[in-house]
């Protein structure tokens, strides 16, 4: 490939992810958006108005032949897209989680394999240079560890109606689930070995078997143990609904959220504010040697920003031919363990991994 001329993508899904995503092919000169997918027209950003919208996405793939296909769409279509855009010799960026059953999300990765294109999945904290810092501190502590993770949000309106839309395939566990137990599984490097998940439905809007609260436990083979707990919904409270923090023997280290953050605003899912790092060590008389530190983390890339650099890191896969293979595996280890929370929240037994 040429590395001067423009990357030609087609972005598929105009929801949330997919117009800041096609903003950032927008804004970068190493992309040319050659046309968008969506099967109804939405209110677009003015900067994208200028780019034909197609019904179909095997179609515009078919007719455009695209370098890149990045993929948007409900978690359902993930695995479908991302093949045949493979197969037809184009690289992928594909939205989180990167399909709905582990035998999927692994069928994806052999294509991309046997094809010989890059795959990149939408792991957004992968990009975030206090989530980064976060992982690197923790790691410094040790193991074996404690995660205790969450994020709940009270939605109301439009992100309701986006949240049901998603729980149609997807339960908060699983959707928000992968990312912080990728984090988890960055940190520790161990193995998964057993999963645990509970859930309730706490709306009749949403379907039957479907549940709109979940908390999933995660044991790792080095004897580390987390938690992650995800509700969506116009009941969910406020209280303590962002919680990141890792402990292990020789301390903790923590993200403190402004107390002021809502927990429908999405910058506030990925800004840090402060990582605090806690050391346990004591002196001869049993108190701590040093005070908790305190990190500041300012200039923080906001939501549109980490979006930029995400797709500054696909064109950097494509163009420098980046080993993606740990990138792959990582995917679909903390979906595996996703999926097994919300197996286990349907039969109430616990997964052997």
């Amino acid at each position: 490939m040429n590395q001067d001329k423009p990357i030609r993508v087609l972005v598929a899904g105009l929801g949330n992810m997919g117009r800041s995503h096609a903003l950032a092919y927008h804004n970068n000169p190493g992309f040319e958006i050659v046309g968008l997918v969506n099967r109804s027209t939405p209110k677009l950003e003015p900067e994208l108005q200028g780019y034909k919208i197609h019904p179909d996405f095997t179609t515009a793939l078919a007719e455009l032949k695209p370098d890149l296909c990045s993929i948007n769409t409900y978690s359902d279509s993930h695995a479908d897209y991302a093949v045949a855009a493979l197969e037809a010799g184009c690289n992928v960026f594909v939205e989180k989680p990167l399909a709905t059953t582990v035998a999927d999300a692994e069928s994806v990765v052999a294509a991309a394999k046997k094809a010989g294109r890059k795959l990149v999945i939408g792991y957004i904290l992968r990009h975030h240079p206090s989530w980064t810092r976060l992982i690197e501190e923790a790691r410094k502590l040790g193991p074996p560890y404690v995660f205790r993770m969450n994020l709940n949000q009270q939605s109301s309106g439009p992100t309701w109606a986006t949240h049901k839309s998603l729980m149609r395939t997807t339960s908060p566990i699983v959707d928000c689930g992968v990312h912080y137990v990728d984090v988890m599984c960055q940190i520790t490097d161990a193995r998964a070995v057993e999963v645990r998940g509970m859930g309730l439905r706490l709306s009749d809007e949403i379907a039957a078997d479907m549940y709109n609260y979940g908390q999933l436990q995660v044991l790792f083979e080095d004897g580390s143990v987390g938690w992650y707990e995800a509700g969506w919904g116009p009941m969910i409270s406020e209280t303590a609904f962002f919680v990141k923090d890792v402990m292990s023997p020789k301390g903790a280290v923590s993200i403190v959220m402004d107390p002021n953050a809502k927990s429908d605003d999405i910058d506030t899912h990925t800004k840090t504010s402060v990582i605090r790092l806690h050391t346990a060590e004591t002196g001869p008389d049993g108190k701590f040697i040093r005070p908790d530190q305190d990190m500041r983390m300012t200039g923080e890339p906001g939501h549109q920003a980490l979006c930029d650099l995400e797709q500054a890191f696909m064109l950097r896969a494509i163009r420098e031919d980046l080993n993606l293979d740990r990138h792959m595996a990582d995917a679909v280890a903390s979906l595996r363990i996703c999926l097994a929370a919300d197996e286990s929240v349907r039969t109430g037994q616990p997964v052997r991994l």
